[in-house]
């Protein structure tokens, strides 16, 4: 079994640091250090790019570095929403949490399967990447979803089982703190859920 490793450059609203990103992301992947380039992570969702500035970006990256596959990451209906981005990228980076948008516990698996299948529908046949997905053990009910380490857990565990069935790549995302002052930075940023 061999590591591989997907490597994002951090893209804002920072014209200067992406250009720092987008240059060490290359330099990484002309080295062979990259298996598969995310070119940003949220960036439309935080309405920080344009969508042409965003593709514009995934394109001098894709001309940049050879055959290594390059994507975006966001949450999966960006895909569906838009097209244009979806058509620049070589492999959806799709971001799939079912506790962010108010799901029960005993229907999240369901519910992220359902996610994962709208980012295949519009992926025009394209690898889909699971990039982030995960249940809080701590915080507060966001509508039907409840935090709590028994459906922390059971997601984890059905997640695991369902992605390993049916041969899908996920990463599973896991905040671990190391000191109070990490996590009291952490929670002035997020929700009380995260």
């Amino acid at each position: 079994m061999g590591f591989q490793t997907l490597v994002g450059a951090w893209l804002s609203d920072d014209m200067q640091s992406n250009d720092k990103e987008i240059e060490g992301l290359i330099k990484l992947a002309n080295n062979n250090l990259v298996d598969v380039a995310a070119v940003g992570n949220e960036v439309i969702y935080r309405k920080e790019l344009e969508e042409n500035q965003l593709i514009s970006y995934i394109n001098y990256v894709k001309e940049n570095i050879g055959n290594t596959p390059v994507g975006y990451v966001d949450a999966y209906y960006e895909f569906r929403d838009r097209p244009n981005i979806t058509d620049a990228c070589d492999v959806i980076l799709a971001n799939c949490y079912p506790f962010w948008e108010g799901c029960a516990a005993e229907y999240s698996l369901l519910y992220m399967k359902d996610m994962y299948n709208e980012a295949i529908k519009a992926s025009n046949g394209k690898k889909v990447i699971i990039t982030e997905t995960g249940w809080p053990s701590k915080g507060s009910d966001l509508w039907g979803a409840h935090p709590s380490y028994t459906n922390y857990l059971k997601y984890f565990i059905n997640a695991q089982l369902w992605s390993k069935d049916q041969g899908i790549d996920m990463y599973y995302f896991c905040l671990l703190y190391t000191s109070p002052s990490q996590r009291d930075k952490r929670q002035s940023r997020m929700p009380s859920s995260a």
